[in-house]
């Protein structure tokens, strides 16, 4: 007899079809996602479940949902899943990373240049014929080449960001939990330092760490206060990373010059003052969204799906310490 999965928000067909060679498929294609209520409803005898990160996957929803076996997210994050509990329950927990990297990193340059040079004001400008023709002192940005470059989180991504900033000739210094060897940091052009340094150096603060208790507002008032006034940020981690209310007010205080952000502490919203300045970029949590990245996603959690429901490793296991258990 098949396991039964269940898809619970829409993806690729490809990956819909893949898991269907294996196993009984429950595919909600709605492009929304389904209520507490109704996900506790939908899971009811499934052994596995395809997420995305507006899956919340806790205890309450565990003890509910006693045959599921694993949990695989469409997403590098997976802070909508409760980890430790699937742990306690034997269930596995996969996600999908590494496909991701070059796309995030490509977004996070568009959004960090977007916000220096004013793309998006300006063309909102002429688009709704404001323009009267050129002038030497219309919309003046900052430049990005030959400037301090500061990465917070110097994974895979923030590696991709690092490498793309040696085209701009950028200084680049990185802070994370564990520095790199010095080979890696040869290999990337980049310098170590603590994150008051970084703070305080840098024309551009890129953050690409996970989000984990101790990431939660990362930069806050304390960290405003040490940025440069001519500073730029830019957050395609997670949105809690970020203060937001803090954010709001080192914007209006001129305490750094502006933000591009793809993600927000309670998406899908953001702070309401944000809409209306002009010297932020707001995305709405694009960062892995090309067609090609989106799909190998999907495949990706659909593989760690039929793996781990097939008594296999799966490639991407969150919670290895299970695997003893099958």
């Amino acid at each position: 007899m098949k396991h039964r999965v269940l898809v619970a928000r829409k993806i690729f067909d490809d990956a819909i079809n893949l898991l269907a060679r294996y196993f009984d498929v429950d595919s909600n294609q709605k492009d929304a996602p389904v209520s507490p209520i109704q996900l506790v409803r939908k899971l009811q005898g499934k052994a596995g479940v395809i997420t995305l990160i507006t899956e919340l996957i806790d205890e309450r929803l565990l003890a509910q949902c006693p045959e599921l076996k694993i949990v695989c997210n469409v997403a590098v994050g997976y802070n909508n899943i409760d980890v430790k509990a699937c742990t306690r329950r034997g269930i596995m927990v996969t996600n999908t990373p590494g496909v991701l990297d070059d796309t995030t990193a490509d977004l996070t340059w568009a959004l960090l240049i977007t916000v220096a040079r004013r793309v998006v004001e300006a063309d909102k400008f002429f688009r709704t014929g404001k323009w009267k023709g050129w002038g030497l002192m219309q919309f003046l940005g900052h430049d990005v080449h030959h400037k301090t470059l500061g990465v917070v989180g110097f994974g895979r991504i923030g590696k991709g960001v690092a490498k793309r900033a040696m085209g701009f000739d950028m200084r680049v210094i990185y802070t994370d939990i564990q520095r790199a060897d010095e080979a890696t940091e040869r290999e990337y052009g980049v310098m170590y330092v603590d994150k008051r340094t970084l703070l305080r150096e840098s024309d551009f603060v890129s953050l690409l760490v996970p989000l984990f208790p101790e990431t939660t507002h990362y930069i806050s008032h304390a960290e405003f206060a040490l940025m440069k006034k001519t500073a730029i940020l830019i957050n395609t981690s997670r949105g809690p990373v970020v203060d937001e209310k803090a954010l709001v007010k080192a914007l209006k205080d001129g305490r750094i010059a502006g933000a591009g952000l793809d993600v927000y502490e309670k998406e899908p919203k953001c702070e309401r003052p944000l809409l209306g300045m002009r010297n932020t970029v707001l995305l709405p949590h694009i960062a892995s969204g090309s067609v090609e990245t989106r799909t190998k996603m999907a495949m990706m959690a659909a593989q760690n799906c039929i793996a781990g429901l097939s008594g296999q490793r799966p490639p991407n296991t969150v919670n290895p310490e299970v695997l003893t258990r099958y």
